[in-house]
């Protein structure tokens, strides 16, 4: 079965964020220096439909935007700057697809260092920044940092560490090992999933995995976070978690979306059906390579009784509770 059979859109593209707006789907995605949004009545229609820019800047070079609605108010985060300058940036409207504040606001992010990836979420009732960062001012690893939100544009308090590539699964290719593109979900018991994307994104190592906060956990504190051991999605047999099998049509699917309503994590889905899910990755039939990225749609599903495990830390051994199964 050809590639584009298995959900590979016209959209040569990568880091898509997509949700769901009524019967809306808008999507937004990175050009060079700026950024635009497409709107379309299917995910798969995204990729045909007009491209509407709503912010650019000279020298700026965009990353990864991610469209989140607070509030009845559309934000797009996004990642810019040169270096170790590159910093997260965010601008609003009350439309998905015209009238964004011009003076994107730099987040005041705790420990102002190099920041990408990062999106906004609720949780029990508080606001929240998850995003891929580095410890201290060199390229040494991506870890994946959550920090408290006031106003969607205001972090306080400090950074807290929730992941760090060490696992030997998403340590196979490196300079930096990578833990980024973080998506905040919430399973059918109500616990916390930050489902991200591991090993550089440059190889078709790229693929995603599973943070799980135990029930009743701490979202600031690490050890309260249980990961997935191995990939979930992923197109590398040697790296998927037992019982989790590799793609079959596309390369290093990763820096997906869950394309949900309003982006709203309080509507994730129940147990049962499938739900749409947008993902990045290169079809099996091209070299991989940055320029050779498509935007693809596929489905997920919640896979229950999925045991994490880990060993040498604090807290128990193992986590049972609700894991998750994408399909192309």
């Amino acid at each position: 079965m050809p590639a584009a059979e298995a959900g590979q859109t016209g959209l040569r593209a990568a880091d898509p964020s997509v949700l769901r707006v009524g019967s809306v789907y808008v999507g937004v995605q990175s050009v060079g220096d700026g950024i635009v949004v497409r709107q379309a009545a299917s995910p798969d229609g995204l990729a045909s439909a007009p491209a509407q820019p709503i912010w650019s800047a000279a020298g700026s070079d965009v990353w990864a935007p991610e469209i989140v609605v607070d509030g009845g108010r559309f934000y797009v985060y996004f990642a810019a700057g040169a270096g170790n300058a590159r910093r997260m940036y965010v601008i609003s409207s009350v439309s998905a697809d015209r009238g964004y504040t011009t003076n994107a606001i730099q987040l005041a992010l705790p420990d102002n260092k190099w920041a990408i990836d990062g999106t906004l979420f609720t949780f029990n009732g508080q606001r929240w920044f998850v995003w891929s960062g580095w410890a201290g001012d060199t390229n040494v690893e991506q870890n994946l940092y959550i920090a408290r939100m006031s106003t969607p544009t205001t972090p306080t308090g400090p950074r807290y560490i929730i992941s760090q590539p060490r696992e030997s699964w998403e340590r196979v290719v490196g300079d930096p090992y990578v833990n980024e593109a973080p998506e905040v979900i919430k399973d059918p018991n109500g616990q916390l999933h930050v489902v991200y994307s591991a090993n550089g994104s440059w190889s078709d190592q790229y693929c995603l995995a599973d943070l799980r906060l135990r029930a009743g956990g701490d979202p600031t504190y690490v050890w309260d976070w249980y990961k997935s051991n191995g990939c979930l999605f992923g197109s590398n047999r040697a790296t998927m978690m037992t019982g989790w099998d590799p793609t079959l049509h596309a390369n290093g699917p990763g820096h997906h979306s869950f394309v949900l309503l309003n982006g709203d994590i309080a509507t994730s889905p129940p147990a049962g059906p499938r739900f749409p899910l947008v993902y990045h990755a290169v079809p099996k039939d091209m070299p991989y390579t940055w320029a050779n990225r498509f935007w693809y749609t596929g489905t997920f599903c919640w896979w229950g009784s999925t045991t994490y495990s880990r060993a040498n830390v604090p807290g128990a051994n193992t986590n049972t509770g609700w894991g998750l199964k994408f399909f192309e």
